[in-house]
């Protein structure tokens, strides 16, 4: 299974722009530097962030912050921001079976239900961790070092 590291670059932006975003103008760049990604990725994982409503970004002289309470900001809402597809890519079925072989015929459906049911039980997952919870594993971890 796969999601992109694009997600876990967005949560490490939003988990910035909440700690630092008061303080400072949080900007791609400075994102960027935080990340040890590429400018433009940043930029393109900011504009989706933007475009789901999670965060907001000021004309002119740039800054992010987020737009909405952390207990409404999901995995699930993360992800599906960034990568509106990503469980439609968790799994790859073979494309080209027989469909000579009683097996080879059917073997789309009998995965398609399967991979629906883990599908399923990701998505519910992923909606049950906030960034609320991602924050208070950051502060612990933060304040174990």
């Amino acid at each position: 299974m796969h999601i992109s590291t694009k997600c876990s670059i967005a949560i490490h932006c939003l988990i910035f722009i909440y700690e630092y975003g008061e303080k400072q103008k949080v900007t791609s760049n400075l994102l960027s530097l935080s990340t040890g990604t590429n400018p433009v990725t940043i930029r393109n994982i900011i504009s989706s962030l933007k475009k789901d409503g999670i965060i907001s970004v000021k004309f002119g002289t740039g800054g992010a912050t987020l737009n909405c309470p952390l207990s409404e900001i999901t995995l699930y809402r993360i992800c599906k921001a960034i990568e509106p597809d990503f469980v439609s890519k968790l799994f790859g079925i073979h494309s080209l079976p027989s469909q000579l072989c009683p097996v080879g015929k059917n073997i789309h459906n009998v995965l398609d239900c399967s991979y629906q049911k883990i599908g399923n039980d990701l998505c519910d997952s992923l909606e049950s961790i906030t960034l609320k919870d991602i924050i208070s594993d950051y502060r612990k971890c933060s304040a174990e070092v």
